[in-house]
């Protein structure tokens, strides 16, 4: 009631100073033609049936000054009937743009409600996507660094997944990997994903040798019987030490090769010939590779967000990746795997996980 109290005194306030000033003034100041203006006014913060409440008021207000101020008489007629015609025109010009204003006050409103819920969605999302990986793993008396960063375009969830625990022996498995999509139905096969995957590397990553193949078969079997819920690729690593230090040991199910960057400065990337994706062909044997690190050396697991670009080749990002890392070897890790993600910044349209671990020297 209140509310309505005050938009409507405005133009009401309006309507009763002209017809003062008209009364006051008399025929020789005829000021009629002014009460267009009351239901104009009324049309932009009242309702369309006040708006046309306060027109109808207008048109009556200018017909009685009309013969207060014998304006229906001789040539004054003519003009009169131009004002009357006039405040008649306002008033319906002020209830089509009443209408033409709630409209858009509602489309408005309900786009407003839209991006309340869509941001409320988003950040859900991205809590369910955060509770998903868990906390930023870390590789006992290693520096670890770990990044997830949803596609721009995405609901801020999808299937990129890193991960890092202890096996038997001291040894520590590294993972990165990619289930397909980029919404609820991906994030829920990556955790299933993921946590199948950690089953069966507690149990068969390192007996009796270090196999991360060994790992992906027995993977493989487990998606078969059960059902594989995506297209899945990932990188399994075993970080074992050794007499001499430590031994890397790594098997590639169709994902992208891991980049290591020597303490020295330089970097390799750790091709091999591609193998399937996870739940594609179970009992063809995959296989391991090896090689030894050195303190300094940075081990880079990433999922294909970080290197694919529409405006360039997979060959080209994976060029741009390893001229990011090389000569880098001194700079603390988090700041080389945060500036790896700053280059992204208006070229990135998938999702991008990756885990970062650096030997001490």
């Amino acid at each position: 009631m209140d509310r309505a109290i005050r938009t409507n005194a405005l133009p009401a306030g309006l309507l009763g100073a002209v017809t003062v000033l008209d009364l006051v003034m008399g025929p020789q100041g005829v000021l009629i033609g002014l009460l267009a203006a009351p239901p104009l006014v009324a049309a932009s913060v009242t309702g369309r049936r006040a708006t046309a409440v306060h027109g109808a008021l207008a048109l009556l207000t200018a017909a009685l000054l009309g013969i207060h101020d014998g304006q229906y008489t001789g040539a004054a007629a003519t003009a009169q009937a131009v004002r009357l015609l006039a405040v008649t025109g306002a008033g319906v010009l002020a209830v089509a743009t009443c209408r033409l204003r709630l409209r858009r006050e509602a489309a408005l409103a309900r786009m407003t409600a839209e991006a309340a819920t869509t941001q409320a969605e988003l950040a859900t999302a991205e809590a369910l996507q955060q509770h998903l990986l868990g906390p930023p793993p870390a590789v006992p008396h290693r520096q670890t660094a770990a990044r997830y960063l949803p596609a721009v375009r995405s609901a801020r969830i999808g299937g990129d997944w890193y991960d890092a625990f202890p096996a038997p022996g001291d040894a520590t498995v590294l993972v990165v990997g990619d289930v397909a999509g980029h919404d609820a139905r991906a994030a829920a096969a990556m955790a299933e994903v993921r946590g199948m995957l950690r089953a069966v590397a507690a149990t068969t990553a390192t007996l009796p040798g270090p196999s991360p193949a060994r790992v992906l078969d027995t993977l493989d079997h487990v998606l078969a019987r059960l059902g594989a819920p995506a297209l899945v690729t990932a990188v399994v690593a075993v970080l074992s030490p050794t007499g001499n230090g430590v031994r890397l040991c790594w098997s590639n199910a169709g994902h992208p090769p891991p980049v290591l960057a020597r303490g020295d400065g330089t970097v390799r990337l750790l091709e091999r010939r591609p193998e399937r994706l996870l739940g594609v062909e179970p009992g063809s044997r995959r296989t391991d590779a090896d090689l030894p690190l050195e303190p300094g050396d940075t081990l880079l697991l990433y999922t294909d967000g970080l290197v694919e670009r529409r405006d360039r080749t997979l060959d080209e990002g994976t060029d741009w990746l390893l001229s990011q890392l090389r000569g880098r070897a001194d700079e603390p890790l988090d700041a080389v795997v945060d500036g790896l993600l700053a280059g992204l910044a208006g070229t990135r349209h998938d999702d991008v996980a990756l885990l970062a671990v650096r030997l001490p020297r």
